[in-house]
């Protein structure tokens, strides 16, 4: 599963974008300024930036700078009819664009080209023993493969593409829970614990105290 940063400051546009690419199966963050949206990009890993151009803060060409010193792909999106702002995205390092309004069909079928042609809709994750395919949604322990629950195996693609970063309880409980975090309960402590158990990741998933969690490897 693409882990995809959507940046958009028009609310609507931006929900129906997540909507459909989550449908889609991808993974997806919002940003709705420049700014915070440059400041994901330095803090976690993402295989593709759609990327709104006017925004508050920063506008999009500069958040497009933060974007390639990471080696992320982006697609802008951009105003019907603007031709100066396509040429001028594709000069700067945009892998593609799409005009506003645009067809739903078609920016999935951008979305999976450019993800293809840059390697990222596929590839395997690895650490130690364990390999997860995104593609076919196996987790594999030595060559064998491990039956985890849908839940388990968000979890651990969210561990994967973001090893040896501390993840805070509230945004596991947001990307794989798809909600806001309750504050109470044991919901996300009593996964990872399962998870560890089955996986033999009982040293790699470390917890951090009042935090959350960690992936070291």
């Amino acid at each position: 599963m693409a882990k995809i940063l959507i940046v958009e400051d028009e609310e609507a546009i931006l929900n129906l974008i997540r909507m459909n690419l989550v449908k889609a199966g991808y993974q997806c963050s919002t940003s709705m300024d420049g700014e915070e949206a440059a400041d994901r990009i330095q803090e976690e890993d993402f295989d593709l930036i759609l990327l709104d151009i006017m925004l508050p803060k920063l506008d999009g060409y500069e958040v497009l700078e933060y974007a390639k010193s990471q080696e992320i792909p982006v697609i802008f999106l951009t105003a019907m009819g603007d031709t100066a702002q396509k040429v001028r995205g594709l000069k700067m390092g945009a892998e593609d664009y799409i005009s506003k309004p645009f067809d739903i069909a078609e920016l999935l079928a951008r979305v999976e080209t450019v993800l293809r042609r840059c390697r990222k809709l596929d590839q395997s994750l690895r650490i130690g023993e364990i390999e997860l395919k995104p593609e076919s949604r196996t987790v594999l322990r030595g060559g064998a493969p491990v039956e985890l629950t849908p839940k388990e195996y968000e979890l651990l693609y969210l561990f994967m593409r973001n090893r040896n970063r501390a993840l805070y309880r509230e945004t596991i409980y947001e990307h794989v829970w798809g909600g806001e975090y309750p504050g109470t309960g044991r919901t996300v402590d009593l996964h990872v614990q399962r998870l560890k158990k089955k996986l033999g990741l009982e040293k790699e998933i470390v917890a951090i105290y009042k935090v959350g969690y960690r992936l070291i490897g």
